[in-house]
């Protein structure tokens, strides 16, 4: 039986005696609710519902229950034209849905008009309101974020059960968490896990989206990582959190998976395109492409600013994660002036009640007018800092003019961070992502290779600074693949002893390569499995080594800009203070600097001593006199006053009491 709508919020809301469904479309001539089987294949009813005077279409059902399976068909002017795409033939899925009952497949019939979709289009499925105990998060800026693919990850683990590798619960098993507790990860940030589809060009050529960059579901878990649902994410979430690691949730609120005007009729473009994207001016047949990927979600229309709210709000209450990290996150700031930090969607992820404690990150750049915004965001959004990846990487690699940017980097990124009047940086440091190479790849080859892709290697970026230490890709040549170790070795240092948040993709710490592949997003397959069997245990043990003393001594991780009054000093490897020709020197490589730092073990303030040398032979250096006993080696365990730092290498001394 339908009765009255009363006006629950948007989505499908269990009460006492039923359910009622809701869904906003602005210039739909009418909606109808689809109620499936228990199968999903089957539709049992289609029902006709009420538009009410804020624009939602509702309709409740007496005696409908949690696990109802169900869709949406809208009527209306189908015009691409004028940007009008309604077709009742098209099942489509509630923006709203917080489980669905199958993957998403791409099918030639999601792109024409009047074709049949409801037997290859998920139906959203009913659930019950089931919210965990809210706790602050555990990750705090300044701490160790390790991203993570989820299905990559454990897909060829030897200790995790066949049956749950490549799921989010996988991530639970003690082989898993022994791991990331050996490296002393603060928080996970696992790559998306809401439902995508793959890419249309994909399907022709064998390969499937395995990154989830492609979302049509904003808020309902693909069923591929989590077969069991949002709990299965929640008791990760717990288990990691009993462990003392956070999770934050890599979210894409920029683009859909329904691409441009050839792509797919799935859910918010059926329902209210021009409602949910952003339109060319005058010409709203004209999709904005401020992503390059077809289409970009507007943003500042307030329907779609509480869609994106009430998601971060779901992962929140139902899943307690510690925060989020936000692809392509100008777009989220974008209204028709261009990027404003004051925009209302960042002003209002602020201030939520549920949300201003949260861990927030953002990606900060687009593909559209104004879209690098490194620096930008309003606080407390951390930043991914790619002025930290390529100053580093071109340091290393040897391009001349770069120990000063090397040393602004290392320390916070000043000039970029606090140039609105900001006292602490809010930089997210990382070498390496998911998108482009690993780090192994980056110092084993001068060029991408992506043939693997079908594209004849024009996907992914063309220049990654990088360099090969002498041979392209694999080789048996024991110079080069012990130059390629020493260089692993100095960009992990670099990474875990610099200052502000910092980012480690899987399998880094190991080696991992991708044979060059820097764009590997349609690689579900042994090139991204993450082959455990293959990861350098020294390397590993390195990278453990450094995270322990990222922790040991605070000043590593602090986010307040140094002062240069007592707690920082640099210095030529001869322990005297650098001097402007120092710094200015074409092909200088070398540094010694001083921190003052609270040490945990002693429980005593210290100095801790840092030797860099990019150069290709050892480098003599003279630490400053120690304020107590001697220096002490906290990677080599040697206790050297005076000695030779190897090539291509960084070392930390601390003063021992």
């Amino acid at each position: 039986m339908i009765l009255t709508a009363p006006s629950f919020a948007p989505g499908a809301t269990l009460s006492g005696d039923g359910v009622e469904f809701a869904v906003y479309s602005r210039d739909a001539a009418s909606v109808a609710l689809c109620l499936f089987d228990n199968d999903g294949d089957k539709e049992l009813a289609r029902l006709a519902m009420g538009r009410d005077e804020t624009g939602f279409h509702r309709v409740f059902v007496e005696g409908a229950a949690e696990g109802t399976r169900y869709g949406f068909r809208a009527d209306g002017i189908h015009s691409p034209d004028h940007g009008l795409w309604f077709d009742p033939a098209k099942l489509l899925v509630d923006p709203y849905a917080k489980e669905l009952d199958r993957p998403f497949v791409h099918d030639g019939r999601l792109t024409v008009f009047g074709a049949e979709t409801a037997d290859i289009v998920p139906k959203a499925v009913v659930t019950r309101d089931r919210p965990v105990a809210l706790h602050a998060p555990l990750f705090r800026p300044g701490g160790f974020v390790y991203e993570i693919a989820v299905r990559s990850f454990t897909m060829l683990h030897p200790q995790v059960p066949e049956a749950m590798r490549g799921t989010i619960g996988a991530l639970a098993h003690p082989a898993v968490l022994a791991h990331l507790k050996r490296l002393g990860v603060d928080a996970v940030e696992l790559m998306p896990v809401t439902a995508w589809i793959d890419e249309r060009h994909l399907p022709p050529l064998g390969l499937s989206n395995s990154w989830g960059y492609n979302p049509i579901a904003l808020m309902a878990l693909d069923p591929r990582l989590a077969p069991g649902g949002m709990k299965e994410l929640a008791d990760t979430v717990a288990a990691l959190r009993a462990e003392g690691i956070g999770v934050i949730l890599d979210l894409v609120f920029n683009h859909s998976g329904e691409s441009d005007r050839h792509g797919a009729t799935l859910s918010m473009r059926g329902l209210d395109n021009l409602t949910y994207y952003r339109h060319v001016p005058d010409r709203p047949g004209e999709l904005i492409n401020d992503t390059g990927c077809g289409n970009t979600i507007a943003g500042e229309n307030p329907v779609v600013r509480q869609l994106v709210l009430d998601s971060l709000r779901h992962f929140v209450r139902h899943a307690g994660v510690d925060g989020f990290r936000f692809d392509l996150a100008t777009i989220l700031g974008r209204g028709a002036d261009g990027f404003s930090a004051r925009a209302a969607l960042l002003t209002e992820i602020c201030a939520d009640p549920l949300l201003k404690d949260r861990i927030l990150i953002a990606e900060p750049w687009d593909i559209g007018p104004g879209g690098y915004q490194l620096g930008n965001f309003p606080a407390p959004f951390l930043e991914w800092n790619d002025h930290y990846r390529d100053d580093m990487r071109m340091f290393w690699r040897g391009d001349s003019h770069m120990l000063g940017a090397f040393a602004t980097a290392f320390a916070g990124s000043s000039d970029i961070f606090s140039r609105h009047g900001h006292e602490e940086t809010r930089t997210v440091n990382f070498l390496a992502a998911h998108d482009g190479f690993t780090l192994m790849d980056l110092i084993s080859h001068t060029a991408k290779h992506n043939e693997a892709n079908g594209e004849d290697n024009r996907d992914g970026h063309n220049e990654n600074h990088s360099w090969n230490n002498g041979a392209e890709g694999a080789t048996t040549d024991g110079a080069v693949l012990s130059a390629r170790r020493a260089d692993v070795k100095a960009l992990l240092s670099t990474l875990f002893l610099s200052h502000g948040t910092i980012m480690l993709t899987a399998g880094d710490e190991g080696g991992r390569s991708q044979g060059g592949n820097n764009n590997a997003y349609c690689q579900d397959n042994a090139i991204t499995w993450m082959h455990w069997d293959r990861l350098d245990d020294g390397l590993v043990e390195h990278a453990a080594m450094l995270s322990a003393i990222r922790r040991r001594f605070p000043a590593l991780g602090k986010t307040a800009f140094f002062t240069g009054a007592g707690d920082i000093e640099w210095l030529t490897p001869a322990g005297t203070p650098m001097s402007v020709a120092d710094w200015e020197a074409p092909l200088a490589g070398t540094l010694l600097l001083l921190l003052e730092t609270m040490d945990t073990e002693q429980k005593r303030s210290v100095h801790l001593a840092i030797a860099v040398n990019r150069t290709h032979a050892g480098q003599p250096f003279t630490l400053p006199p120690s304020k107590g006993r001697d220096w002490v080696s906290l990677l080599s365990a040697s206790l050297p006053e005076t000695g030779l730092l190897s090539a291509r290498a960084v070392e930390i001394f601390v003063e021992r009491y």
